[in-house]
């Protein structure tokens, strides 16, 4: 598969692939554990891993955190209805929920709902709170119904590759 990205132009073989679910797997791996898993000299390895995030195939590093261990009990599902379909008023709402810590994820929708955001907030009052503050006309939502997942069967960050 050739990915063109950031000017630079990469075509991903196997070892890429399998560079990157290891990664995706284990963000921490040493070089020297990640090159002996696909295969590589150190040095052939580390060079493949540059040129992922230089194409920015590779994007970040991130540490997972269960939210609840660190207070945040609620994960909660708000489609959003906007005032207009207009650039202006999209724009207003995109940059409104970037600035939002709240917001874990905010996908523009084609369908019923214009947007879905993933909330995370310690409790109901909480979500009330930012509900009533934040998602409203003023960054353009004319409408919001929150849905509350009962369980969490599964959650990955990993692609399948």
């Amino acid at each position: 598969m050739k990915v063109k990205s950031s000017n630079i132009s990469v075509s991903l073989d196997r070892i890429d692939k399998n560079i990157i679910r290891q990664l995706q797997a284990n963000g921490r791996v040493q070089n020297n554990d990640l090159a002996k898993h696909v295969g590589l000299s150190p040095s052939s390895c580390l060079r493949r891993v540059k040129i992922l995030e230089e194409a920015n195939i590779i994007q970040s590093y991130t540490t997972l955190v269960d939210p609840q261990k660190v207070g945040l009990q609620l994960i909660l599902f708000s489609r959003i209805w906007l005032i207009g379909q207009d650039a202006e008023t999209i724009d207003l709402f995109i940059e409104a929920m970037k600035e939002l810590p709240q917001v874990m994820e905010c996908y523009i929708i084609l369908g019923e709902c214009d947007a879905m955001l993933k909330v995370v907030v310690p409790d109901l009052e909480s979500y009330r709170k930012f509900q009533s503050g934040h998602l409203t006309k003023k960054n353009g939502i004319t409408s919001v119904k929150t849905d509350l997942p009962s369980q969490i069967i599964k959650q990955s960050y990993q692609l399948p590759l």
